[in-house]
């Protein structure tokens, strides 16, 4: 499983033209899964994701989590996550779960960071999704499990 993690000042998911999820100061998770993956490494990447320290103190130094500055997430699927690009110019994605793999394990990670006492929103498996992402810092953190 891997994470793809941005600290935003803001986020939104839009499909179809209708915002379905939407935050403020928070992580925006791209969350890929791969075959093999299952409870073990949700688990592991909500525990590290909810406690990741990256948020900025009171001297600028990044020793806070999501959980400390009550932010938000949002938890976007991403398949392309596992795009091998070593041969050729198109992406094979032969590494990245099946859809009815995928799907449960997405829902089972934000629903474990929630546990975690992080409100957490979804991005739409499956669909064409319009992800914005108010980057702060930038910070981006790749995690994988």
């Amino acid at each position: 499983m891997r994470a793809l993690i941005q600290r935003v000042s803001q986020a939104s998911v839009t499909v179809d033209e209708l915002t379905i999820s939407s935050i403020g100061n928070g992580l925006l998770i791209l969350l890929g899964v791969g075959h093999g993956d299952g409870e073990e490494q949700a688990k592991f990447l909500a525990e590290k994701a909810a406690n990741l320290r990256i948020f900025e103190d009171e001297q600028g130094k990044t020793n806070l989590s999501v959980l400390d500055v009550k932010g938000e997430v949002i938890v976007v699927s991403q398949f392309t996550l596992y795009a091998d690009t070593r041969k050729g110019r198109r992406p094979s994605f032969i590494d990245a779960a099946l859809p009815e793999v995928a799907e449960p394990l997405v829902a089972r990670f934000a629903e474990l960071l929630r546990a975690h006492g992080v409100p957490t929103q979804t991005g739409k498996f499956g669909a064409h999704m319009l992800v914005e992402i108010h980057n702060n810092g930038p910070v981006t953190i790749w995690l994988e499990k």
